[in-house]
């Protein structure tokens, strides 16, 4: 079986050339979920001191071996991996034969029949290989044996990669292992420099020349359509590396926005044929960066919208697929993002590949959490990272290190191997013309727009940790990033939670406390809410929606925000909508007109106005959706707009249905019998204490009361009044309340209350009290479907929306959209529970309706700047709301938006209507 899986991983690499080819032959699997059975012992831990098999790529912690452990563990495990794996060699005369491995944590010790191959390759993320050609035996059966020994005997490797990393440290051989097989003669590798002017240079490393040979080259599109004619060198020099050259009219450039790719054929010749040939991809671009201006792409100044990426995968730790590759980028599209840095480490080569053919701008990494490598060993891996990822044209800069693991005598060294000449950075530093500042606060970014010199891009900021950051505070941020002279960007920490699937407890997934459950999308994907804050904070076509009125022209202002695009390449289509009443059972609008608007020209950086030119009738619907569409047309974001008020939507209309109101009252409690609804009231605080109708009890209580503020009842009254009865409480002490209940039959009972507060005030409004385990979901009309905090109000869309409970904490369970917390722009809600579902309708615009209290993990509660207060009661009816920090930063902090409420003392009203049903 094994023997059969081999020859299915036999690839040969096909380059459209009559001569000798490039052969990979793998010897373990290509990802995750294609493996390779090798046999395996493990020397300490789980599962060690026997023989065994695993599969190859993989974790072997992922596989029950050995010990989990995360980076800032003090402690950490030194077991040893022992690999054995047979393979059978062909007929390879003539030939040369290197092993290559991908990626290998950590140190690696490799030997084929009892040979050792080289020294023992010390750096985990980087692909190495050596030449075999004198160890194999061809047309027979061949042992390669690989030691790989989680700890380093190089400390500075384990300073650097695993001492207080702040990721997960694992050991094995996590990336594929395979043969390389080419002729005596042959192209060892290349370094493409093509620029937007269209000249193109490619330095080829040939070996092993006789002298008579000449290399040519063939530009293609990727269709394997010529372009241009092809060019050659001479091989009769000794100059090292030969440089092909030539120039091409006008090629399609590079960009995150229009990735356009071609791929050059490069070949050695003799007068009997083509000896060996490769084909490499690669793009025409010119990336600048311009000291005291910006950053620049084909002339073009750009900004980065980005993240910082582990490469995870929960059951299989840094054993990737290309579906997971994939699946990454699309997502950071999706949020309009057009940039990621490879914290802290180089990624798999797949996905650079993705990023090439997608267009996202990548920062490529030399390992180094706040620890370096030693100089040898750094110029050893520097090179390897460099070689591996040239070619790409989405890399726009390397990263020597992260947060001061900053070996400076290595910062020459990149420019060796990369004709390019990218500029070298420290993320974390002002260093050669940037300022990477991690995690500035909004002062600092005021500050750097007004007065800072470099370029300014911090390649971490707006941590994630649970839901804090990320999309939190982001809406002000990127208001300074955008008046910055010098902007070029950022990058939001992180990507994803990295949660790992504990093999050694049950299959439980584990984010080490609040070290990693720091993503934008959970361990599997799972949109947080942010997600769609970014997405609309980031929109390259950005309108900042502004409440829609009867003054209404049918004209929104819009910004282009792209570098490359023109608006007349984008498609906008609108809808008018009206939605389903409370009472109905679907939560689907229904569709009054809709229309796409004409081409208009807006170029890059200018402002202008999108024009709807909507029907007469358009104010007749509930809302306005409009949906933009880039050049590539895939969906930028989709607006939304409330066109009436929650007072013409919730217009009450009297039931024909009607009975007299009863009373009944002792010294503590008061008893409204409407409509056979019976309400009951604590005469000593003024609450109302539960409902009861004829088919069971609601257990609402404890309210209304002013949210986080003390007072006490100063008068209790209730009386009739023409057509119904009048229930009345007033409170004071820190603030004043006045509550007003009426009771019509036919009607839902109707609140009015008005407070008058004063100071500071994490939130206002009012609450009532409901048992959170009778609760089972809700419908409402308002934004969804996710929650929001003060300072992330932006992604989420005015509609009917449906939740089930869940009792989900951010970025350590994953049950999105979380069900606890603040919901926007409220119009009605439908509160599902166990007794009898009920329906509150307000009149006011701008409540945000509170939905119990989030809960919170236990590491959280040792960082407060994410777990903002909560108003006591479990219901509310709020007109503010708390806003969230950062892992780092106290929310006060972030902006504008960020600050705690202020009330003035002014009177602040509000109207309810609760419907119990009948």
């Amino acid at each position: 079986m094994k023997k059969a899986l081999l020859q299915l991983l036999f690839i040969v690499f096909c380059f459209k050339a009559s001569g000798q080819q490039t052969i990979i032959k793998y010897l373990s699997g290509t990802d995750k979920d294609h493996t390779v059975q090798w046999d395996f012992f493990c020397t300490d831990g789980r599962k060690s001191g026997q023989w065994t098999n695993i599969p190859v790529p993989s974790n072997w912690e992922l596989q029950g071996f050995g010990t989990y452990n995360y980076g800032h563990d003090k402690v950490k495990a030194n077991e040893q991996g022992l690999y054995k794996h047979e393979f059978t060699a062909g007929n390879w005369q003539n030939k040369k034969v290197f092993i290559v491995f991908e990626g290998s944590m950590t140190d690696t010790k490799v030997t084929v029949n009892g040979k050792q191959a080289g020294p023992v390759h010390q750096g985990s993320f980087y692909r190495f290989k050596y030449d075999i050609t004198g160890l194999i035996k061809p047309n027979a059966q061949n042992l390669l044996e690989v030691t790989v020994a989680k700890t380093s005997a190089n400390e500075s490797v384990n300073d650097a990669e695993r001492r207080n990393s702040d990721f997960w440290v694992f050991g094995g051989i996590y990336r594929p292992v395979y043969l390389e097989i080419v002729p005596e003669t042959f192209i060892e590798r290349l370094a493409i420099n093509a620029k937007a002017d269209g000249s193109f240079q490619a330095d080829v490393y040939p070996q092993n020349l006789k002298g008579d040979e000449t290399i040519e080259a063939q530009v293609q599109k990727l269709n394997g359509e010529k372009v241009g004619q092809p060019f050659s060198i001479k091989t009769n020099t000794t100059a090292e590396p030969l440089e092909l050259k030539s120039n091409f009219n006008k090629p399609l450039l590079w960009s995150a926005e229009f990735p356009n790719l071609y791929q050059v054929i490069v070949a050695i010749k003799n007068k009997q044929g083509v000896i060996h040939s490769i084909k490499q991809k690669f793009g025409f671009r010119t990336v600048e960066l311009r000291v005291n201006d910006g950053l620049y792409v084909n002339g073009a100044k750009i900004v980065m919208k980005g993240s910082d990426r582990h490469s995870f995968w929960p059951e299989t730790g840094r054993t990737l697929s290309h579906e997971i590759q994939l699946m990454d980028v699309k997502l950071m599209k999706q949020m309009n993002m057009n940039a990621v840095r490879m914290s802290h480490y180089p990624p798999d080569a797949d996905f650079l590949d993705v990023c090439d053919s997608l267009g996202i701008y990548v920062l490529d990494e030399l390992t180094g959490w706040q620890a370096n490598y030693d100089t040898e060993t750094g110029h050893k891996l520097v090179k390897e990272l460099v070689l591996r990822d040239v070619n790409h044209p989405a890399i726009l800069f390397w990263d020597n290190g992260n947060e001061g693991g900053f070996n400076r005598a290595l910062d020459n060294d990149y420019g060796l191997y990369d004709p390019q000449k990218r500029t070298v950075i420290h993320p974390w530093e002002k260093f050669n013309g940037t300022d990477t500042k991690h995690y500035p606060d909004y002062n600092y970014m005021v500050n750097a727009a007004a007065k800072g010199q470099e370029v300014f891009f911090p390649t971490e900021f707006m941590h994630g940790l649970y839901d804090g950051g990320a999309g939190a505070a982001l809406d002000d941020f990127w208001a300074q990033m955008v008046k910055h002279p010098h902007g070029a960007g950022g990058f939001i920490w992180a990507f994803l939670d990295e949660a790992v699937i504990r093999t050694d407890k049950n299959n439980t997934y584990d984010a080490d406390g609040n070290h990693a459950p720091d993503g934008i999308v959970g361990p599997h994907r799972e949109k947080e809410g942010s997600f769609y804050a970014i997405k609309e904070i980031w929109a390259p076509v950005y309108i900042d929606p502004q409440p829609v009125d009867k003054t209404f022209n049918g004209k929104i202002p819009v910004e282009n925000r792209y570098s490359f695009t023109n608006l007349n390449q984008c498609t906008f289509k609108w809808q008018l909508v009206k939605f389903p009443p409370a009472s109905a059972k679907t939560t689907a609008a229904i569709v009054s007109a809709a229309g796409s608007m004409a081409k208009f020209d807006l170029k890059p950086g200018e402002k202008g106005v999108l024009n709807f030119n909507l029907p007469a009738s358009w104010a007749k619907s509930d809302a306005l959706y409009l949906t933009a569409y880039g050049a590539d047309k895939k969906e930028i974001f989709t607006w939304s707009w409330a066109l009436k008020a929650p007072a013409v939507i919730n217009k009450i209309v009297s039931s024909p249905v009607k009975s007299p109101i009863k009373i009944n009252e002792t010294d503590q409690q008061l008893q409204v019998v409407c409509d056979g609804i019976t309400y009951y009231f604590d005469k000593t605080t003024g609450y109302i204490q539960k409902v009861i109708k004829p088919s069971g009890t609601i257990s609402l209580s404890g309210g209304p009361i002013l949210a986080g503020v003390n007072t006490s009842l100063k008068l209790f009254t209730n009386k009739a009044i023409k057509g119904g009865h009048i229930v009345e409480a007033d409170y004071d002490g820190d603030a004043t309340l006045h509550v007003k209940w009426t009771f019509t039959p036919g009607q839902p009972a109707k609140l009015e209350y008005q407070y008058t507060q004063k100071g500071d005030a994490d939130f206002m409004g009012i609450t009532f009290n409901y048992p959170e385990e009778k609760i089972t979901g809700m419908k409402w009309l308002g934004r969804g479907p996710y929650r929001v905090w003060k300072n992330r109000l932006k992604g989420q869309q005015f509609g009917v929306w449906h939740k089930a409970y869940n009792n989900t904490i951010t970025g350590q369970t994953w049950g999105y959209p979380e069900f606890k917390g603040y919901h926007a722009e409220l119009n009605w809600a439908v509160i599902e529970n166990k007794e009898s579902p009920f329906t509150v309708y307000t009149t006011d615009k701008n409540i945000y309706l509170q939905m119990l209290h989030p809960a919170r993990e236990q590491a959280a509660l040792e960082n407060n700047n994410v777990e903002p207060a909560f108003p006591e009661g479990s219901i509310g009816f709020l007109n503010a709301i708390s806003p969230i920090g950062t892992k780092f930063q106290a929310a006060k902090v972030m902006g504008p938006q960020s600050q705690t409420n202020h009330a003035s003392g002014e009177p602040v009203s509000g109207t309810l209507w609760f419907d119990f049903g009948r």
